[in-house]
């Protein structure tokens, strides 16, 4: 019997490094983007639904992480909705994205990473339009060759990935699954979290030393489990108020 675990180990690894060897330049652009969003004191939003909600997660509220990172979290769209299913039925829903964009405070100037791996329903390329409407700029978090083997769901039948400013491709297999046992059909082993989670984590890394560079102190989490951590973390609540809208 083969060992499955260092298979999926090793595999997840070379996509990792094929990632960095691939993405880097996409990851420094919006990186660039992110920096500059926040020098202008503009809002930056990240949104994912279902599973792809994960990295918007990720992103929010976490040590280590930019405190100017605003979450897009859609109770319908979420893990938590019963039943489950409905987040698949609701990211299909025409008019949806729209709807929830429209319900966000942004402006001209703001930037909007969108996380969704197919790449193909109408809620994500909805909010990607919409942001193009009101001149926000857009960054795709996407699985380029699960995404264009599969039609758009949306009316103007594009994907995500054409419709975005910057497209970070996740560097992933069709179907997201990555690894086949004997006996089964369907594959095993998402990668997409796992990595994407890498790749945003990368990206606020650069964004973050992107503004030292300019002299600049970005607010980020200190951990609410150390001591002094809940004090300093409500400080950046206080000063940056009027850019967190989670609070």
């Amino acid at each position: 019997m083969s060992d499955v675990t260092t298979l999926y180990f090793e595999h997840v690894k070379q996509m990792a490094d094929k990632v960095l060897n691939t993405q880097k330049e996409q990851i420094l652009a919006t990186a660039h983007v992110f920096s500059e969003t926040i020098k202008d004191g503009k809002t930056i939003y990240a949104f994912g639904a279902s599973h792809a909600g994960i990295i918007t997660e990720e992103l929010f509220y976490r040590t280590g992480g930019l405190a100017l990172i605003n979450p897009v979290l859609t109770p319908s769209l979420m893990l938590n909705t019963k039943p489950v299913t409905l987040t698949s039925k609701m990211e299909r829903l025409s008019g949806f994205g729209e709807t929830v964009f429209s319900s966000l405070p942004a402006t001209q100037g703001d930037t909007l990473l969108i996380h969704s791996v197919s790449g193909r329903n109408p809620v994500a390329i909805e909010m990607a339009l919409a942001a193009h409407e009101k001149g926000v700029k857009t960054i795709a978090l996407t699985n380029l060759i699960y995404s264009k083997q599969v039609t758009s769901r949306h009316t103007s039948g594009k994907r995500l990935f054409e419709v975005c400013d910057i497209v970070i491709d996740n560097c992933g297999d069709f179907e997201d699954s990555s690894m086949q046992l004997d006996g089964l059909e369907q594959k095993v082993a998402p990668t997409s979290t796992a990595i994407g989670s890498l790749i945003a984590n990368a990206i606020v890394l650069e964004t973050v030393e992107n503004l030292l560079k300019d002299g600049i102190t970005p607010p980020v989490f200190h951990s609410s489990n150390v001591d002094g951590g809940d004090a300093f973390n409500a400080k950046i609540f206080q000063e940056y108020t009027e850019r967190i809208h989670y609070m």
